[in-house]
């Protein structure tokens, strides 16, 4: 049988194209990748950056992105539920929401975490910081409004946008902040986290 290979590493954006993997029951094999270590010679081939997750499609085909791969997976299988189908009145918050959460906050979180990228001034390293963190907190503010008399961020059934949006809360500097600041995105997350699958995924990823 003909799989997924998914580049990853624990903590990583796999979390949620692992989780797409899972609940969609697609066989899939997991690569690790070691930080500064390429697995094998055909990674670099595929992830030009060296970053993770990458994913080889059965087909032989290859994609980086994680929002795209897990869009993808749900597209493939449908039966899944994974997202709302291209004619569903949800479909536009789906999209609308997976593209805020990678085009804003994904971005600004890798400020947070890798400051130095984003400055020539060293003396500037803590100012990136402190915008960055500005910028995913109003983030979460939007999200967790628009979750107001919402069951998921995509109507009435879970898709891959919570699973993304659970992980970038995760991703937070201050990991609980949500329980106090962002209640509806605290009551996502907590159902989130009692999915069998989700649970399961956290003994290797450490998420919370």
């Amino acid at each position: 049988m003909r799989m997924y290979q998914l580049y990853t590493r624990a903590g990583s954006g796999g979390f949620a194209v692992e989780a797409a993997l899972e609940l969609a029951g697609a066989p899939f094999e997991r690569t690790n990748v070691v930080k500064g270590v390429d697995p094998d010679t055909r990674f670099r081939e595929i992830s030009p950056l060296g970053q993770v997750p990458a994913l080889v499609l059965p087909e032989g085909g290859a994609m980086t992105e994680s929002a795209a791969m897990c869009q993808l997976i749900a597209e493939r299988y449908p039966a899944s539920g994974l997202a709302p189908a291209a004619d569903a009145p949800d479909r536009p918050d789906f999209l609308r929401w997976m593209t805020f959460m990678t085009s804003v906050m994904y971005p600004a979180l890798l400020r947070i975490y890798y400051a130095p990228r984003y400055t020539a001034d060293p003396d500037g390293i803590e100012a990136v910081k402190a915008a960055a963190l500005a910028e995913v907190d109003r983030g979460f503010g939007i999200v967790d409004q628009a979750l107001e008399g919402k069951l998921w961020l995509a109507g009435e059934r879970m898709s891959i946008a919570d699973i993304y949006l659970l992980m970038l809360v995760c991703w937070h500097p201050e990991p609980r902040k949500a329980e106090g600041a962002w209640p509806e995105i605290a009551r996502v997350s907590a159902m989130l986290r009692d999915v069998p699958v989700i649970k399961d995924l956290n003994v290797q990823h450490e998420m919370w």
